[in-house]
């Protein structure tokens, strides 16, 4: 296998220069349209890097799981999840994040790059309660570039495409995983059984 090592092998493979929709999408604020997708996006990807490695991490929420504060400013609630905080620690190490927000039902995906701060203001943090709860802190992204991504991806993978989906039963259980990897530890038919109830009354 002869392996690419160099930028001018790469832009030797990839001579074509990119259409001008591939550039002019590319803008360093929020605009109108932008925000639509924004609002319209229940998951989120949220990439960081830190001195414990690259961390790339789901995030979801009812409605928009991204807030646009101003044309220049996201803000994101950090809602309950296995409790690591891997994602803010690399924030705090190294504030560069990327994301990028699904559209169930769309082929268009959506980007932001920029640097990231965490805040626990009491104000803000009551402003995305959620039944009762609050997040503990809540993510501010500065946008540095955002763009949307060409369908290609989302309409190879069949993404929305319930005739693709993966049948039930064909992938293990997350209790079956880990009885797997805690060598017996943990019993399968334990936590599947109390998965639905614990992720109900922790959702938030």
């Amino acid at each position: 296998m002869q392996n690419i090592t160099t930028l001018a092998q790469l832009e030797q493979i990839y001579a074509d220069a990119p259409a001008q929709a591939s550039t002019i999408k590319e803008i360093s604020h929020i605009t109108a349209a932008y925000r639509k997708l924004i609002e319209y996006s229940p998951f989120v990807a949220l990439a960081t890097s830190g001195e414990g490695g690259l961390d790339c991490s789901p995030r979801g929420d009812v409605g928009c799981v991204v807030r646009v504060l101003d044309e220049k400013t996201l803000a994101m609630p950090d809602r309950r999840g296995n409790n690591r905080i891997d994602s803010l620690r690399n924030i705090l190490a190294d504030p560069r994040v990327a994301l990028l927000f699904l559209l169930p039902g769309s082929g268009t995906t959506f980007r932001v790059n920029g640097k990231a701060t965490l805040t626990n203001d009491a104000n803000l943090c009551k402003s995305f309660e959620m039944e009762g709860k609050l997040p503990r802190c809540v993510i501010i992204i500065k946008v540095e570039a955002a763009y949307f991504q060409c369908a290609r991806a989302i309409k190879r993978a069949g993404l929305w495409d319930a005739a693709k989906h993966i049948p039930e039963g064909a992938l293990p259980s997350i209790g079956e995983i880990l009885e797997e990897l805690s060598r017996g530890e943990i019993g399968a038919k334990h936590y599947d059984a109390e998965w639905p109830g614990r992720a109900k009354s922790t959702m938030w």
